[in-house]
């Protein structure tokens, strides 16, 4: 054979690649070198199957040639013949890809039947009936897949009969009904396409490899390549397998086997089966299939070779397996196995257990489970078996499930909340005003806003469900209510949303609880014993670090101080301190305000004491505590319209007219950050004040506490050093006050291009760095986050022009070089510099394995996200190694 080599029996010795042969076809070769009773085939590379896209799909040359001399080795190993009339060869044509794609190709069974071999099949069995039904089932496939005929098409015609025989299931089906089937089906095709069934089973064989390659295509393969990050351009290898049959009577059978139960991870074979049928059958729900467990009675020699082989192949491959077979007149036969899917609960524990059992080294076990899974163990979420009536889709902004009556106003959420009822907030979007309903609202429903925005942000702090960005639903505050294509949803009824997907469902959900096992620990203790990336937290309150100490943060990252200002009993006071006139006047608001950051820095840092506690000094622009100017001109047209109270009427005015005056053309590169601290240096100095008092009062009660002070926005050495110089100050007042040596240190947030270029020269005056990466995000790109991914990053991805959401994944192109040139910048003057990243990039596996990469020395995250960052660093960690 000259030319590229497209086509490799299952026996060939050359190559197990997966990458060539497709997991089906790897694991088909591997099976028949280890002895095992697989049917013999061939398998057509994915590399064929490309070549086939590109050129038109059009076959590559030689490609036809050695399918031919394939099917001439494969009759040789059969002793039958393709296309024979006395003793027919049929195969099955399956796809498969490099990675497992259950179910989104397609598959043919029993080609190679025509209007004479299927004679010839029914005098080698002795078996009418059998040999029909195969026939019959063979155009039903081939007609779908190869032609384009509706699949309903046929099941209309099938059902037809079975109402005029008055039976119930198709094998029920007489001989004569089997036939008059046959007849209708070939009629049909006949009808749909003008031409006959195809009779010639090499031409036959050809489209049908044609149509397996085109289905890479399919709408449903590519939602799912995109759902599970598969690269498109991998293609898909067609397997030709020699036919057996388990629908030749009693003594026959087909079905799914586990080597370990996926759901819980029992170490039990798991599976159903089913006597007398198919390989669809099973899948198809015609039947109701039996659990495995029967089959040691039904078939006790059958199940004692499955046992095994379930054995052989787990022990081979050193991980569960899902199992495909066929037993034919009593014989056992292996159709593919390939690593079986499971919950996140069953992957911790097979894993945990293989390493218990000698399979596994705890390193290998760690790489065997997606960090993205235990989403499903730390959150409430939706039974997969429950019904639901899905309404909108938005973005999945905070995981978890929950459902509740609807309320419009946060005042309303914590009114109901407090009584002990369920609510689902819901809001055109959420601002700091809200964060009173948001503490108590069961999940959280925005029709603006990003993954990045308040709602989404907050929520993720607090485990609550969000969905935002929801933009299908109206809202009508006025009427309480909104309605979604077409469906009206008044306040008091009940709705259920889905964090992890943006599913918004009619009605109450059923639930599953989360649950941790002592599987979950082993494993995250393994984690931390080889990851070389240290984990913070997120956490802006005592309760959330504690969560965050829960589930094993080492610190927190963030404490982001405006959130403390947004409490219903602190807001008064941050707007007074806003609002005014001279720095008396602010100097009071401020020292009310201490007082209470005071409180919480103290909680904060005494739940993490022993470890660093980040605290970002205040960052968002001044406005953004203040009420929003179309509501307040609401408020004053109503006052005026209704004669109100003259004194609320300039109050209000007087407020408008803050409002106006603190407004922005574009806030998030305006008045905030470090540059408030620069103009007005009181709040900086207030806030410094409240974190070392705190720190004091702890060091008096026996705590070690460290303190990490974070500077916002920096762009200038010269902003930094003038706002550190602050800071020093007074922290050198408060030791002096209080008598007391404080640990801490002075840095700064990493968030702006600019400060990624003069890095080394920042690294001069900072004690730390971080990298704030959402609005390093939005400053590289030139995007708003919450425009950007509720307006046209969804078209930028199905585009193609966009890979990942940068908000969600590091942009390791552009984002990532500034990033890792910071760190070259910084650490060539000053290589102890301690640097890590708090934005919401933090809890990505992906983004986790690059900060591992550019030498991050932690990542930190929401409390939720911690065990997933501590998985994550462990496997960069040991995929760095290797």
């Amino acid at each position: 054979m000259t030319g590229k080599t497209y086509v490799y029996s299952f026996a060939a010795k050359e190559t197990q690649d997966k990458a060539l042969l497709g997991g089906k076809g790897a694991n088909l070769a591997i099976m028949t070198g280890m002895g095992l009773p697989v049917p013999p085939g061939f398998t057509i590379t994915t590399e064929a199957c490309n070549a086939y896209l590109a050129q038109g799909e059009q076959f590559p040359a030689g490609l036809e040639g050695q399918i031919k001399a394939s099917l001439v080795e494969l009759e040789k190993t059969t002793g039958k013949t393709f296309g024979d009339v006395a003793n027919p060869l049929l195969v099955s044509v399956r796809s498969g890809a490099a990675i497992s794609m259950p179910g989104m190709m397609d598959t043919i069974l029993n080609l190679g039947l025509n209007d004479q071999t299927v004679v010839g099949l029914q005098e080698a069995t002795g078996d009418a009936r059998f040999a029909i039904d195969c026939y019959r089932r063979f155009i039903q496939m081939y007609g779908d897949v190869v032609i384009g005929i509706e699949h309903y098409e046929f099941e209309n015609i099938l059902e037809a009969l079975k109402q005029k025989e008055g039976v119930k299931f198709d094998h029920e089906l007489s001989v004569a009904g089997l036939t008059q089937l046959v007849a209708e089906y070939k009629q049909l095709v006949h009808n749909q396409t003008g031409r006959a069934f195809p009779q010639d089973p090499f031409e036959q064989l050809l489209m049908a490899v044609k149509a397996v390659f085109s289905s890479w295509n399919n709408q449903r393969a590519i939602v799912y390549r995109k759902v599970h990050q598969i690269p498109d351009d991998l293609g898909t290898a067609v397997n030709v397998q020699a036919m057996v049959f388990g629908n030749m009577g009693d003594d026959c059978g087909t079905g799914v086997a586990f080597t370990r139960n996926p759901s819980t991870g029992k170490k039990e074979i798991y599976g159903e089966y089913l006597i007398n049928a198919q390989g669809e059958d099973v899948v198809a729900g015609i039947r109701t299939p039996e659990p495995i467990s029967t089959l040691a009675e039904a078939m006790p020699e059958v199940h004692q070779e499955l046992v095994r082989i379930c054995e052989l192949l787990e022990r081979h491959y050193r991980d569960m397996q899902d199992l495909e077979f066929t037993v034919e007149k009593g014989r056992l036969y292996i159709l593919q196995t390939r690593a079986g899917k499971r919950t996140a609960a069953a992957a911790i524990r097979i894993a945990v257990e293989m390493v218990q059992e000698g399979l596994l080294t705890k390193e290998e076990a760690l790489l065997k489970v997606d960090p993205d899974q235990l989403d499903q163990l730390l959150h409430r979420r939706i039974d997969p078996d429950a019904a639901v009536d899905v309404i909108a889709t938005g973005l999945p902004a905070s995981p978890g499930a929950a459902s509740g009556k609807i309320v419009f106003t946060a005042d309303e959420a914590e009114a109901l909340g407090q009584q002990g009822q369920a609510v689902l907030l819901v809001r055109t979007e959420t601002t700091p005003d809200d964060i009173h309903g948001m503490i108590v609202a069961q999940g959280i429903l925005t029709a603006r806003g990003g993954m990045t925005s308040h709602a989404a942000v907050v929520a993720r702090g607090m485990g609550t469900p969000c969905v935002s960005g929801c933009e299908a639903i109206k809202i009508d505050y006025e009427k309480e209510q909104f309605t979604v294509n077409g469906r009206l949803f008044r306040k008091g009824d009940i709705v259920s949303i889905d964090g992890s997907t943006g599913r918004v469902i009619a009605g109450e959900i059923k639930m599953i609880e989360p649950e941790l096992s002592n599987e979950f620990n082993t494993l995250l203790t393994w984690a931390d014993e080889v990851a070389g990336l240290g984990v913070r937290a997120n956490a802006d309150n005592p309760a959330d670090a504690q969560k965050a100490r829960d589930f094993g943060a080492k610190g927190i990252g963030l404490v982001r101080t405006e959130h403390t200002f947004m409490a219903a009993d602190r807001l008064p006071h941050a707007q007074r301190m806003i609002l005014a006139e001279n720095r008396e006047e602010r100097a009071a608001a401020l020292e009310q305000l201490q007082v209470m950051q005071e409180d919480d820095f103290y909680g904060i840092l005494k739940v993490m004491a022993g470890y660093p506690v980040c605290i970002r000094l205040l960052d968002p622009p001044l406005h953004e505590f203040l009420p929003q100017a179309e509501q307040l001109m609401l408020d004053i047209t109503t006052l005026k319209l209704t004669g109100g109270d003259q004194e609320e009427l300039a109050e209000k005015e007087a407020l408008l007219a803050k409002v106006r005056s603190l407004s922005e053309f574009n806030p998030m590169l305006g008045h905030r950050g470090c540059r408030l601290g620069v103009t007005f240096p009181e709040i900086y100095q207030t806030q410094a004040r409240a974190i070392f008092k705190a720190m004091a009062r702890l060091v008096k009660e026996g705590h070690q506490v460290k303190a990490e002070i974070e500077i916002p926005l920096v762009s200038s050495i010269k902003e930094l050093a003038l706002l550190k110089q602050e800071v020093v100050k007074v922290a050198e007042q408060v030791q002096a006050e209080t008598n007391v040596q404080l640990d801490y240190t002075v840095g700064t947030m990493i968030e702006l291009p600019r400060a990624c270029l003069i890095a080394d020269q920042i690294a001069q005056e900072s004690g730390f760095f971080t990298f704030g990466t959402n609005d390093l995000t939005q400053t590289t790109f030139g995007f708003s986050r919450d425009d950007a991914e509720g307006k046209f990053l969804p078209h930028y991805l199905e585009a193609g022009i966009l890979t990942d959401n940068p908000f969600a994944v590091i942009d390791r192109e552009g984002v990532g070089e500034l990033m890792r040139m910071a760190v070259n910048k910084a650490r060539s003057v000053k290589p102890e510099i301690s640097i890590g990243i708090c934005g919401e990039h933090g809890g990505n596996p992906n983004s986790i394995e690059f900060c591992y990469e550019i030498g991050l020395d932690y990542v930190s995250c929401s409390p939720y996200r911690v065990p997933i960052a501590r998985l994550a660093a462990a496997q960069a960690t040991i995929r760095k190694k290797a």
